[in-house]
């Protein structure tokens, strides 16, 4: 990575056609950078000193490299520590283009600036303290948003709601270890200054908050990533056809031909602000073609990992065919996260299916409706369980922290049913704090910090 001295300088929009692209400068020496290379003037270079402009202001001028125009731009000058990374930051608006933007990025670069990490920008604006690393990792939750539920979840955290509890539970916590290490200063006098049973009282009362948090990452783990569903069943069930026609697009081949899917295929669709992620896979059976039979190898390891499965029957198909189809749904996919669907309803003569099940046809958009209302009903009763106020967790890596906090915890509460000094406790208490710490990066280390950042966009 590069040094903090750096100033440093990327591109924070989309690369391609466009408008304007923003390239974004930042660090110490980000107005010297900027004033070599920008004039107020088209007929010569005239230096603008950016130093003895206001701050949050926007003003044009001609990029120059030695004695050539490479464009005309605006500048918006942030001054620190007032920015997003809280030291001096310009962003230069340029004309978009792929060779435009690339030219204005490579001038900045010439002139003093050095080409920015990922996540860069947002790691110095949390080394700067402009947010703690809950609120960062909440900014890469932003740009990825697909859904309402999404953009809202990396709001709240973004201003704070996991971060603040977070600090409030570590206050608590750390004023109870400061009554218990004191208490290990005067262990020859035998006084108590934490009462070990209202410290278990308090101990079990945020174990029980945080439990509460933790079991809240299913749901955001849905609203974060997406529901992953599978479309399962055997061959010629209408796999293709459901996932073609949920998507409204010939995305998968249909034919009649058995084993025409020999890989799955995958689309996101939202439904009702729901982001289903939707696989399509081989058909279920037995086979001697090696290629297919990899297929439906990949599709059963699809099936294990998926948060909802949609198992295909033709309901044109034969009784027996019918009856095994089913046995085989019952004995191997039925469960909590599963919707047994009859296909193919609009070439099916079998009244008793179409009256007590759920029954599709491509052709047919209320039929198909019905499927999309269950599909959201799964998923709605698990998010609906969670309280719009209370803090969902989308972020694997602080619910880990956090299981790590109840287990230091726990070990307090056991500590003091065995009579364990108070250096066994004190300790507890620490690991407990430090756990707490990593969440917002009051507690850190290079390792957490690169894994964190690793995952962002050049130029944010």
């Amino acid at each position: 990575m590069n040094n903090l001295s750096d100033t440093i300088t990327a591109i924070s929009t989309p690369i391609g056609e466009g408008g304007i692209s923003v390239i974004r400068v930042s660090g110490e020496n980000t107005f010297q950078v900027v004033e070599k290379i920008l004039s107020k003037s088209k007929e010569s270079f005239k230096k603008i000193n950016i130093g003895d402009i206001s701050s949050h202001t926007i003003h044009f001028g001609y990029l120059y490299d030695g004695d050539d125009i490479i464009d005309e731009v605006l500048i918006s000058i942030f001054k620190s520590p007032n920015s997003y990374t809280g030291e001096d930051v310009v962003e230069i608006s340029s004309h978009g283009g792929v060779f435009v933007t690339q030219k204005v990025l490579g001038l900045v670069i010439k002139n003093g600036a050095v080409h920015a990490e990922p996540g860069e920008f947002t790691k110095r604006a949390f080394l700067n303290g402009r947010m703690d690393l809950s609120q960062a990792e909440a900014v890469a939750d932003l740009i990825h948003a697909k859904t309402n539920e999404a953009h809202a979840s990396s709001i709240k955290q973004l201003e704070g709601s996991l971060s603040e509890y977070v600090k409030k539970v570590r206050e608590d916590l750390i004023s109870v270890t400061a009554l218990v290490e004191l208490e290990l200063d005067f262990a020859e006098e035998d006084l108590e200054f934490a009462h070990k049973k209202d410290l278990q009282k308090r101990a079990k009362s945020i174990i029980s908050d945080l439990e509460e948090i933790i079991s809240s990452y299913i749901s955001g783990k849905v609203i974060r990533e997406g529901v992953n569903v599978v479309i399962a069943g055997k061959p010629n069930s209408g796999k293709s056809s459901l996932f073609n026609a949920l998507l409204k697009t010939e995305r998968a081949i249909v034919s009649e031909i058995s084993g025409t899917t020999r890989d799955y295929l995958e689309e996101n669709l939202i439904i009702n602000g729901i982001l289903f992620n939707l696989t399509d896979t081989a058909g279920l059976r037995t086979t001697e073609d090696i290629i297919e039979s990899e297929g439906i190898k990949r599709s059963y390891g699809r099936i294990k990992g998926a948060d909802l499965i949609i198992f295909l029957v033709d309901s044109s198909a034969s009784s027996e065919e019918i009856k095994l189809s089913i046995e085989y749904y019952d004995r191997n996919i039925k469960s909590d996260n599963s919707i047994l669907v009859y296909t193919k309803a609009d070439i099916s003569s079998n009244e008793d299916i179409k009256k007590d099940n759920l029954v599709i046809s491509i052709n047919d958009i209320n039929l198909l409706s019905e499927l999309k209302k269950e599909m959201t009903r799964k998923v709605s009763t698990s998010l609906s369980a969670v309280k719009s106020d209370s803090i969902i967790l989308t972020n694997l890596r602080h619910k880990i922290c956090l299981e790590n906090t109840v287990a230091s915890l726990n070990n307090v509460i056991k500590s003091i049913d065995d009579n364990m000094s108070g250096e066994f406790i004190s300790i507890d208490l620490r690991n407990a704090l430090t756990h707490l710490g990593e969440i917002t990066g009051s507690v850190t280390n290079d390792e957490i910090l690169h894994y964190v950042f690793s995952k962002f966009c050049i130029g944010k």
